[in-house]
């Protein structure tokens, strides 16, 4: 048997986040055809050709394809369309022309004088700059709600959505979710609009075909398709990683947009691509994107559950070291101070094994849970405590106000002078440090409290205000808790030295 050629199917830093566009998915091959007929034997008829009048209809004509035929989502993806969108943004950025990462050297990026050139222009005045942006999204009601990527319309001053006809409409943010990268935005149409069916993203099987359809580089309506390549894939980039692994081809422009199964219905959210690779793509899946788009389309923000641990991984020589025979579930290596986990009992250390009747394999299924659980529920929680297995009842809580959280953060860091970044192989490398964990002082604002304390460029932060900083999120909220006139004290890893340095906080944006 002749084997039929295998479809593509695709965030980068580490894994690359498209700001015009990024987006996950997968791709799948099917084996093909068998030895010569005979002269008794005949060709096998062709099904008819026809447009289906629904996606289900489509795929069953797919399925009914002879296995010697290569098949064609042709009428699939012609129904398909109507319910994918192209999105174009606008944004205004402020920068020094002649910044970090933003100058104008004449030797190119890699120019010799790199160093020289970012102190020299350090103190430049910021300049205003028009960004255009690209990005794809579906249509969830007739009405005009739209879906795509939180970071393609986040800072968007103007969006535009173009339907399939080339009909293009001014659309605004209803809601937006950072955690999840969701958003829903809105446009009014002239008429009713077609909406996509929801799949059920659990369902999906490794091996299984998937189709994208995105805009690509600007490229509207380009289509791709591929197969799961693999589901629950962790990218390291929050609290609720849980992709969608595909080889359908992504690109800078499909963020947002739709992965469809073969029966026409949405299965995954299209969000980033890796850095480089070819045919690696990952999509966040419906099940979860599906909680998240109904609360803001409703309500514009989403409320979560909250139970107050951190969770760990448990590996094998956790596990050995605890006393206990299986690596399954997820180990607490802290509980918040007054969170609903402390109030019924959980402990650092125990290892909490199922939530709300569900086992707990990895840490995120318990995140998710906790996630998608309402406030106010109370969940039977079974955990290993000191060796013995034990059954709590947690009443959850309201995920604390992130935007608030952030906001603060924000005005922190920019009276501190800071500009912080994660710390990935690239900025490691740049910096020639040891590690690509945590969290590094990318710019200090010349004339800023930071500069004056003595931070610069390549400190890694280990601690704020004696609270340990493993990531972003870590920095933020540190730093949300800082109030104008408080003296904020950084531990800064600096070579193979660490350093204490205090730096006082502004008293609002400057």
């Amino acid at each position: 048997m002749r084997r039929s050629a295998a479809l593509l199917i695709i965030f980068p830093l580490l894994v690359l986040v498209l700001s015009a566009g990024c987006e996950r998915t997968r791709d799948d091959g099917a084996p093909g055809s068998p030895a010569p007929a005979t002269e008794k034997e005949s060709q096998p008829e062709q099904p008819a050709r026809s447009v289906p009048e629904s996606a289900r209809e489509a795929a069953e004509a797919v399925k009914k394809l002879p296995v010697t035929e290569f098949p064609s989502f042709a009428d699939l993806v012609e129904v398909l369309k109507p319910s994918v969108v192209n999105i174009s943004t606008t944004s205004v950025v402020k920068q020094r022309g002649f910044g970090p990462g933003q100058r104008r050297s004449p030797f190119g990026p890699n120019d010799p004088f790199e160093d020289f050139f970012d102190r020299f222009f350090q103190g430049q005045p910021q300049e205003e700059f028009r960004r255009q942006g690209l990005g794809s999204g579906f249509i969830i009601s007739e009405d005009g709600y739209v879906v795509t990527n939180n970071h393609v319309v986040e800072r968007a001053t103007d969006i535009s959505v173009i339907l399939e006809n080339g009909e293009k409409y001014e659309a605004k943010v209803i809601g937006r979710d950072p955690k999840t990268d969701l958003a829903v935005i809105k446009f009014e149409p002239k008429g009713k609009l077609q909406a996509v069916k929801y799949g059920d993203s659990e369902n999906l099987r490794i091996g299984d075909w998937v189709i994208a359809i995105g805009n690509p580089f600007g490229l509207g309506y380009t289509v791709t398709a591929g197969i799961v390549s693999a589901k629950g894939r962790s990218l390291g980039l929050g609290a609720y990683d849980d992709f969608i692994q595909t080889d359908a081809s992504l690109n800078p422009g499909n963020s947002g947009g739709p992965l469809f199964n073969l029966n026409g219905e949405v299965v995954g959210v299209n969000t980033a691509i890796v850095a480089q690779g070819q045919g690696i793509g990952f999509a966040i899946p419906m099940n979860m994107a599906h909680f998240v788009i109904e609360q803001l389309k409703d309500g514009g923000k989403v409320v979560r559950g909250w139970l107050g641990v951190y969770v760990q991984k448990l590996t094998p020589e956790l596990a050995s070291s605890l006393g206990l025979d299986e690596d399954e579930g997820a180990l607490v290596s802290d509980v918040t101070p007054g969170s609903p986990a402390e109030k019924a009992g959980i402990k650092r250390g125990d290892v909490i094994v199922e939530f709300d009747g569900k086992k707990i394999d990895d840490i995120s299924d318990l995140t998710t849970l906790a996630a998608v659980t309402s406030p106010g529920t109370e969940v039977d929680v079974k955990l290993i405590q000191d060796g013995k297995q034990k059954d709590l009842k947690v009443k959850l809580d309201e995920f604390p106000d992130d935007e608030a959280q952030a906001g603060a953060a924000e005005d922190a860091e920019d009276s501190l002078g800071l500009i912080v970044r994660p710390l990935d192989p690239q900025l490691a490398q740049r910096f020639n440090l040891d590690t690509d964990k945590g969290v590094i002082i990318a710019d200090v604002r010349r004339g800023s409290p930071a500069l004056d304390a003595g931070l610069r460029p390549g400190d890694v932060i280990v601690e704020l205000d004696k609270k340990e900083i493993k990531t972003l999120q870590d920095y933020k909220t540190a730093l949300a808790a800082a109030k104008p006139g408080d003296t904020a004290l950084f531990l800064v890893k600096r070579g193979n030295n660490t350093i204490y340095t205090a730096v006082r906080v502004g008293e609002g944006k400057s």
